[in-house]
């Protein structure tokens, strides 16, 4: 190669080509640009919504899909898009804020457990284990049991059960991280632990755990919705998705545009994380390259 041609080689930064891989695929790109339509419609509700969400109008009940309301009333005659809209707000808020409460603390812990080992780690890991024992949806259960219904305690609910994951995920990167050249050299001249974790060791974590993030929102989102299904999460007249399916339950047959859209709002919003995640994945693991 001439020193012409090298001289026009073009040097990606990580981001840009991070980017570039991300922008192949389309079908990850479409779910971001639907996850950024929700959390848009969910921020502007107040302005988006045509109708107020819990205000009732007893003399439109049960109304079906219409002009006037796109998907329907319910039996105290609300709009159920109005609800849909504001319930994306509730539903949203709960993913992010759990899932992101849970992945702090179980960063912590699988970094410290990675980077100290014996006794700490194996102290950590068999907390761990306990919790990993029990399904997620019944360790969520019995926090909101213990701490008591309502949205803010299925947000601890949902960073309970989420936190043992991020731990080992974060854990199997900081063992393999801290064996590398860059990080050996760094503990040779002297770089204390916490620089060496914070500067060092935890960048290299990120791939997996932005990954596995997205993917856990939408898991989040579908616990949530369970939770208030069976009365443990959001209280009426709380506009939530899975308040909603329960509440129209009742109506099936009857009124099922009740639970249609609240069900097709929940799998759309999950499908849309999912599909963002395996696309992250792939933009992100090397080895795909």
């Amino acid at each position: 190669m001439s020193e012409a041609a090298i001289g026009t080689v073009r040097i990606r930064s990580p981001l840009g080509e991070f980017w570039r891989r991300f922008m192949r695929r389309r079908v990850a790109l479409f779910a971001g640009v639907a996850i950024l339509v929700l959390v848009l419609a969910a921020i502007f509700a107040p302005w988006i919504a045509p109708y107020d969400a819990t205000t009732p109008d007893y003399g439109n009940v049960l109304s079906g899909p219409s002009f006037a309301h796109l998907a329907g009333t319910d039996v105290f005659g609300r709009d159920i898009f109005s609800r849909i809209i504001w319930g994306g707000r509730v539903s949203l808020t709960v993913g992010f804020v759990s899932v992101a409460l849970g992945c702090a603390v179980g960063m912590a812990l699988g970094v410290v457990s990675g980077f100290a080992g014996g006794f700490l780690d194996s102290l950590i890991m068999r907390f761990c284990d306990v919790l990993l024992a029990f399904p997620g949806i019944l360790l969520a259960i019995a926090v909101v049991a213990v701490l008591g219904p309502g949205i803010s305690n299925v947000v601890y609910a949902i960073a309970v059960f989420s936190m043992p994951v991020f731990a080992r995920l974060v854990r199997g990167s900081t063992l393999a991280l801290k064996e590398t050249v860059y990080v050996q050299a760094a503990r040779s001249i002297g770089v204390r632990a916490l620089p060496l974790i914070v500067y060092h060791i935890l960048p290299g974590t990120l791939p997996g755990v932005i990954v596995y993030l997205s993917l856990r929102i939408g898991t989040s989102i579908l616990t949530a919705a369970a939770l208030s299904f069976i009365g443990l999460g959001a209280q009426p007249p709380s506009p939530e998705w899975g308040a909603m399916l329960s509440d129209g339950r009742s109506y099936l047959g009857v009124a099922d545009h009740l639970t249609v859209f609240p069900g097709l709002a929940i799998f759309v919003t999950v499908l849309a994380f999912n599909l963002l995640g395996d696309g992250l994945r792939d933009a992100l693991d090397q080895k795909l390259r």
